[in-house]
């Protein structure tokens, strides 16, 4: 869960959320244990610890969850509960103190994300982006470096989300080009970068129509290639698809909410039919 999730609501998917199983090295988040711990903050009093522990729970970070929640118990006296009383009050007291421990907790957070995104980067434009030695992996770099300037500029402000945000357009421009004349429109790389690049469109340079336009776009041309993909890639497009196809679904409905488009019935997209190799 980036910054922006724990603070958001229904966000659409991107191939990130298909797990590192179909996209290794995707995701920039850092498990407790490779970082400084934030419980060096140490919250002083027991309502601290229980906005720190539902801060931790929210930023998916577990293992600090408990280490607040220890904190908070241990500063109970022995045989006494928390009352229903305390239980409001911490609900109600020291709301600018709680602020300020959010904000700091989201600023480590987001230090780093902007660490391990930086180092990534180095390394694809250092290293792998100009050592690819085929097509496939030229576009899977290109990718996967605009997905890093899309994480960043999810969370940045300013001149440095803007700069994020050029640089995650022009990596993606360079995977889309070579996807283009390289690969078949059901190539899961192919399709985890229309799906990826759709959502930067709609999510961070917020342009509602030419996500919906992108998504469709490789969803049918897929569809229509379907009957010809090769088994071993059958599962991860076809999943991918059921991605584009959610983040369809989920953009007409906010858009025809909003109505601040047209959609048309057209726009929908088909069902995704299981291939069927059966004489």
């Amino acid at each position: 869960m980036t910054v922006t999730e724990c603070i958001g609501g229904p966000r659409a998917v991107t191939l990130d959320d298909l797990g590192s199983r179909h996209h290794p090295c995707c995701d920039p988040r850092l498990k407790p244990s490779e970082s400084a711990s934030f419980s060096a903050m140490a919250p002083s009093t027991r309502e601290e610890n229980v906005h720190m522990a539902k801060l931790a729970e929210q930023a998916e970070r577990f293992e600090e969850m408990v280490e607040f929640t220890d904190k908070m118990v241990d500063s109970l006296p022995i045989g006494e509960e928390l009352s229903v009383e305390e239980q409001q009050k911490e609900e109600s007291r020291g709301a600018a103190e709680r602020a300020a421990l959010a904000r700091d907790y989201r600023a480590r957070i987001e230090s780093e994300l902007s660490s391990a995104c930086d180092g990534i980067l180095r390394l694809l434009e250092t290293r792998l982006v100009l050592s690819a030695a085929s097509d496939e992996s030229e576009v899977f770099y290109h990718k996967m470096k605009g997905d890093y300037y899309r994480y960043l500029a999810e969370f940045k402000v300013g001149d440095q989300r803007k700069k994020a945000a050029e640089n995650t357009l022009a990596a993606y421009k360079s995977a889309q080009d070579i996807a283009t004349e390289a690969m078949a429109p059901t190539h899961p790389i192919g399709l985890g970068l229309a799906l990826n690049f759709s959502v930067f469109h709609y999510e961070i340079l917020n342009s509602p129509d030419r996500a919906l336009e992108m998504a469709k776009q490789a969803f049918d041309e897929a569809i229509g290639e379907l009957d010809n993909l090769e088994e071993e890639s059958c599962k991860d497009s076809t999943l991918i698809m059921q991605l584009l196809r959610d983040n369809l679904t989920l953009w007409t409905s906010d858009m025809q909410e909003d109505g601040t488009d047209e959609v048309k019935e057209a726009s929908k997209p088909e069902r995704i039919a299981t291939k069927n190799n059966d004489p």
